[in-house]
Parts: C-alpha cells; structure tokens; sequence
C-alpha cells in the first residue's frame, strides 16, 4: 500500500473534519435492528426510510411476529420505504436464517468478530450488500470498518485515492488507507462532503475545501465556471 495515499487520506480526513466538525460515535449495540434499518434504507430518502422503520415495529413489535407474518402484511407496514415487496422478502429471510435468542430472532452470537467473515455471512442473504453488512459491523458493533455507499465511492475516487469501478471494489481498496480507530468519522465525514459539495451531478467545486487534494479532471472547468458567475478568478 502506498504510503504517499495513506498520508493523503490522513490530510483529507483532518481537512473534512476541520471543514464539517468531527462527527461524535453513536453506536447502537443493536445489529438486528440496524441491518433491518439499513435494508430499508436502500433505494429510498432517509424520512421515507425512518417511517418504513417506525411502521414496521408498530405493526410487529417483536421481531418473531414479523418473521411470522403473512409476507402481504409485511409489505404493507414498510410500503412508504419503497420496493416494499423485495425489502418485505429480504427482512423475513433474515429473521428467519439467523439465530434465536429467548425465543427471538437474533444476531447475539451469530456474528464471530471478523469482519471479513462477518460481511460475508450476513450478505448470504439477498438483499444484503457489502455496504448494508459493513453499516451493521460499524453503527450497531462499533468495529473499525467503514462502510463505501455512493458517495464515499465517488469522492474517494475523484480524489484519487482509489481507482474502481464500484462500491464492493472500493471497499476493498479503501480500507487500508482509513487511519485506525478512524473508520466512523471517515464514513460520516465523506458521506456528508458528498451530499453537500462533492455531488454526482453538479459539485461546488469553485468552494472545494479539497480542491488541493483533488483529481477529478474536470475540476478545473467547474470551478472556472464558478468564478466567472462570481467576477473572479482561481
């Protein structure tokens, strides 16, 4: 591994967090209800998420109902998440593929603490990616692994820190160069700056606080446009 891109990692992620503020760690120590969560959050905006979330437990809130349940009553609760019918699927196969724990659906001792075979057990089920599995290891088991959505795939990309052609490759290749014990600011920090300014379709880059760092080739042109609308020049 590089050592020049393990030190540019190291200078954006002090960057970002000088930029955003140093995200605090929240971590659930609930990794059941936060890879149900995570399923949810798939293809959807975080509200329409949170409400199939709240629905969900309000329609079942044991676990083995929802495991029990017709599938139709299960769709029901979560339509308002979007792709009711593959996400209704996905949750009862879970809840009824992992372990049981008081007579409920649990992943208590399911999980063996490596989170290289820990990704690849929960993402036997379908429906369940490397990004959603690694989301479950990091906010609910506070383990050292940053998950690689959209965003953290295409700023780590634009930046040049990895060259890949996908999230699951980028998770790959980004791991090594997160500083230890830095794997929750980098996810969140990333995901905020893709959201706010390095977006897909138009990022700002004229206002860039990594514009240094960056190697997106059309950063130039982008922030050039941006000066002239402001009467001035980079």
């Amino acid at each position: 591994m590089s050592t020049e891109l393990i030190a540019k990692a190291r200078s954006v992620l002090h960057l970002l967090a000088a930029e955003l503020g140093e995200p605090p760690v929240e971590v659930s120590g609930e990794p059941l209800e936060e890879l149900i969560a995570t399923v949810l959050s798939q293809n959807t905006s975080d509200v329409n998420s949170h409400r199939a979330y709240d629905s969900l437990r309000r329609a079942f809130p044991r676990w083995s109902r929802a495991r029990d349940a017709h599938i139709d009553d299960v769709i029901e609760a979560i339509r308002c998440g979007g792709l009711a019918e593959t996400k209704a699927a996905t949750i009862q196969a879970i809840l009824r593929g992992i372990g049981v724990e008081d007579g409920e659906p649990s992943l208590s001792g399911w999980l063996d603490g490596d989170d290289a075979a820990d990704i690849a057990r929960l993402t036997t089920f379908k429906g369940v990616g490397v990004k959603t599995a690694a989301c479950v290891l990091l906010f609910a088991l506070g383990r050292d692994i940053c998950p690689v959505d959209t965003h953290v795939h295409r700023v780590a990309n634009r930046l040049g820190l990895v060259r890949t052609a996908s999230p699951d490759a980028t998770h790959e290749a980004l791991q090594p160069l997160v500083p230890p014990g830095k794997a929750y600011a980098f996810h969140v920090l990333f995901v905020r700056f893709g959201r706010r300014v390095c977006k897909a379709r138009t990022p700002l880059c004229g206002t860039c606080p990594l514009y240094d760092e960056c190697e997106f080739e059309d950063r130039h042109v982008i922030a050039s446009a941006s000066a002239r609308l402001r009467g001035d020049a980079r």
